[in-house]
């Protein structure tokens, strides 16, 4: 029996390997870590050479902390992770090695970014009821909204870990009707990221 049921394993893990390798996800995931890689390079290299050259990042980090309050930034990112993620997350978890407690406020802007992730996927669904707005998003995320129909799941999943918006990814989700359970389940590995690009910055922040 045991055997039987592993067997069946082994043959849907296959036959979604070759799913995938005939759809291109496996092509879409390569570029995707390849335009990933150059433009990461380039703004890790470009901070550290403002840093040094231009105009201290952590005396900025300090000064908008001194400005801002730590609820109107959380605001402000709560809102851009749910609005297509306008403003990149890594200047956030800059901004936490700052505050009084990095630890605890990097784990709210995971918490924020996945939640902002769902606020998405119901802006996707909501959209569909509009005509004239339906349209405008069809157009402007075709692309995704193709990949999300043949991927679903391992999408959201390469949305969450990667620098492809995750917002995006998730009102492409809402958008098919893609079901919300894996939207929850796939969207976790957004606290995967966090950490992983705050244990990087960290060491980048003094």
């Amino acid at each position: 029996m045991k055997d039987r049921v592993r067997t069946q394993r082994k043959s849907k893990i296959a036959l979604l390997h070759q799913y995938y390798s005939y759809t291109g996800f496996y092509s879409f995931l390569g570029s995707s870590l390849k335009k990933a890689l150059l433009p990461a390079t380039i703004i890790v290299i470009s901070l550290v050479l403002f840093n040094k050259y231009v105009y201290s990042i952590n005396e900025g980090l300090q000064q908008i902390t001194t400005v801002f309050t730590d609820l109107q930034i959380l605001i402000v990112f709560f809102a851009s992770e749910s609005l297509l993620g306008l403003i990149p997350p890594e200047i956030f978890i800059a901004w936490t090695k700052k505050t009084s407690n990095p630890i605890v406020n990097l784990s709210i802007l995971a918490s924020l970014s996945y939640i902002g992730g769902v606020v998405s996927y119901f802006i996707g669904k909501s959209i569909l009821t509009i005509e004239v707005v339906k349209n405008y998003f069809e157009t402007k995320l075709s692309k995704h909204l193709k990949n999300t129909s043949k991927w679903g799941g391992f999408l959201i999943a390469v949305g969450a870990l990667l620098p492809i918006p995750f917002s995006i990814t998730c009102m492409a989700g809402g958008m098919i009707k893609y079901p919300l359970k894996g939207v929850l389940l796939f969207g976790l590995l957004r606290f995967a990221r966090f950490a992983i690009y705050g244990v990087a910055i960290f060491h980048l922040v003094s």
